[in-house]
């Protein structure tokens, strides 16, 4: 079982419980699902490009990446309905606690010039938006392979009711917020 998923189950979940004074352990919030999404918008022109952001992402979070096609046509952006312009992994369980480990605890403090992550990336229903600028933080990733340098969105959903909530358990679960 992943270390993380252990902390919560032993620490985090009782600590939770305790200073929001739940009535049963089943509104203790946790952590859902973590969204990994990669847009890329000049796979309309070459097609290998979604080739590489593809293995990235599978690289990253060890799980196949889908690609993702546009809902609508665009033509200000040249997309027309159903052309390939990203990837995403959605990732729960196991697999999702040990991406966030990583990404807690290798790669995040491996940004140049980190102070922490923004605590006010809440969406108000306990959800947290969070958006990297370069793959290459992760330590998977050989710099070597790497065509071009791509950002990710990275979005972790959370059965919180509030923002303070969620806040509280993703500070409780390691993620380095700013002070």
């Amino acid at each position: 079982m992943a270390r993380l998923k252990e902390q919560y189950k032993a620490d985090i979940a009782p600590a939770l419980f305790k200073k929001f004074g739940y009535k049963s352990t089943m509104q203790v919030p946790r952590i859902e699902k973590v969204v990994v999404n990669v847009g890329c918008g000049e796979a309309r022109d070459n097609a290998k490009v979604l080739d590489a952001v593809v293995r990235d992402l599978s690289t990253i979070t060890g799980q196949k990446a889908i690609i993702t096609k546009a809902k609508k046509s665009v033509a200000n952006f040249k997309i027309r309905e159903g052309m390939p312009i990203g990837a995403k992994v959605t990732l729960r369980g196991d697999k999702m606690w040990e991406f966030l480990d990583r990404l807690f605890n290798v790669a995040l403090p491996r940004v140049r010039d980190f102070r922490g992550i923004s605590a006010n990336a809440f969406d108000g229903r306990g959800n947290y938006a969070l958006g990297i600028k370069e793959q290459l933080i992760f330590p998977e990733i050989e710099y070597d392979k790497v065509d071009k340098i791509r950002g990710m969105d990275i979005v972790i959903c959370t059965t919180a009711k509030t923002d303070e909530e969620a806040r509280e358990l993703l500070t409780l679960v390691g993620a380095p917020f700013e002070r």
